[in-house]
């Protein structure tokens, strides 16, 4: 069975919501991003996304686009982001999702990625920038190789396009809570209940909620609506915000330790 598919089983019997956060891979360095996936998973999260640093990070805001462009200035590549993935998986088997766009699959070869992602112990994969429509080729390789290609729900979306994307969703169904681009938010839309309930009619796949939850509080909220809830920009602040590797992982765990707690996880 898929990591995801058995993480979310466990939450459901344990009666609470997924923690899912993301951190980009090789911010500060890869060997650091390595180093918090354990941490943070001892913390509490339930399933972790690794961000893919590309040149235009068009879905990200500026958080996200600063750490993007601090992992390229150190030379990290979705190949090595890979062998990471490998080493962490030889003690560690939290669920890991590569989160990244579609320049990165094309570069490396769609039917090559899913047999590399399968190798490495990859989970799950999600194009910020690629309807769930196009690259049917990689949506082919992934289902053979037991890789999710997880979609995304957007405010815009309309309900038929919603059905279609949720019939055919594997792992979650990623619920974006805001148009526009990726951070932290003050407010969170009072239409997310009405967003979550249209998706969570059509399919039972599990419903996640990303993009501007900041706080313990804001992912109680969306906890009570969905079945797992996002957190990024704000986590991505604190290891930008530190001042080495080290205060960066002890940022890192304390924020989701606190994220988790709210939950009922950790």
């Amino acid at each position: 069975m898929n990591r995801l598919d058995a993480m979310f089983e466990r939450v459901r019997a344990e009666g609470r919501s997924a923690l899912i956060v993301f951190v980009t891979a090789g911010d500060p360095d890869l060997a650091t991003t390595a180093e918090l996936v354990g941490e943070l998973a001892e913390a509490g999260a339930d399933a972790i996304e690794l961000g893919v640093p590309h040149s235009d990070p068009i879905g990200e805001g500026p958080t996200i686009q600063a750490s993007t462009l601090r992992a390229l200035r150190n030379g990290t590549r979705l190949s090595e982001v890979l062998d990471m993935v490998a080493r962490v998986r030889e003690v560690q088997q939290v669920p890991l999702v590569l989160m990244g766009y579609l320049n990165n699959v094309l570069a490396h070869g769609e039917g090559r990625l899913a047999s590399d992602c399968a190798a490495a112990g990859v989970d799950g994969l999600i194009l910020a920038d690629t309807p769930y429509e196009e690259a049917p080729e990689l949506t082919r390789a992934t289902r053979a190789e037991g890789v999710h290609r997880i979609p995304l729900v957007a405010p815009t979306s309309t309900p038929e396009r919603v059905v279609r994307i949720a019939s055919a969703a594997r792992g979650f169904v990623y619920c974006v809570s805001v148009t526009g681009v990726t951070g932290a938010r003050s407010e969170l839309s009072d239409d997310l209940g009405e967003m979550v309930g249209r998706i969570r009619r059509v399919t039972e796949t599990p419903v996640c909620v990303g993009f501007g939850i900041s706080t313990p509080e804001q992912a109680r909220r969306v906890a009570a609506l969905a079945d797992g809830v996002i957190v990024g920009s704000a986590l991505v602040d604190r290891i930008g915000r530190a001042g080495s590797p080290g205060a960066a992982i002890a940022a890192a765990r304390d924020f989701v330790r606190d994220l988790a707690h709210g939950l009922g996880g950790g």
